[in-house]
């Protein structure tokens, strides 16, 4: 390289916003094989519960303009723009026990929930995470 020629900066690697545990990632794939045309699995976050917020899940046959695509282990997470804030450091799994199967979601972001699981207490990651997060 010579005085006159430009240097190009690297892009730094970011941070997935979440990650999928393996009980997680084998219980999607399995029911997705079921469902032909769909791409994803679209997680949100929404008001609602007596805790204040709930996540939502939903099976997508497409990827919107502005989600944030997170593939792990096989499968492809499409998360809502404003979730983001609310799910940066979040683990999917997926826990079987004598009563119940089902996805949780380990959130660091989550200060309470109530007493039946299906909604929770969430606040915004510091903005120093999210700082590191951006490209």
């Amino acid at each position: 390289m010579n005085a006159h020629t430009p240097s190009v900066a690297t892009p730094r690697a970011r941070a997935k916003v979440m990650t999928i545990s393996d009980a997680a990632a084998g219980r999607l794939k399995a029911i997705m094989e079921s469902k032909p045309g769909v791409v994803g699995l679209r997680l949100g976050i929404k008001k609602g519960g007596c805790a204040g917020m709930e996540y939502t899940m939903a099976w997508a046959e497409s990827q919107d303009r502005f989600d944030e695509v997170v593939e792990d282990k096989g499968v492809k997470l499409l998360i809502e723009p404003m979730a983001i804030m609310y799910l940066l450091g979040t683990e999917m799994d997926y826990k079987t026990d004598k009563l119940a199967s089902q996805f949780v979601f380990n959130n660091p972001n989550q200060k309470s929930a109530c007493g039946c699981g299906e909604s929770v207490n969430l606040i915004p990651v510091a903005k120093d995470q999210l700082d590191a997060f951006k490209v």
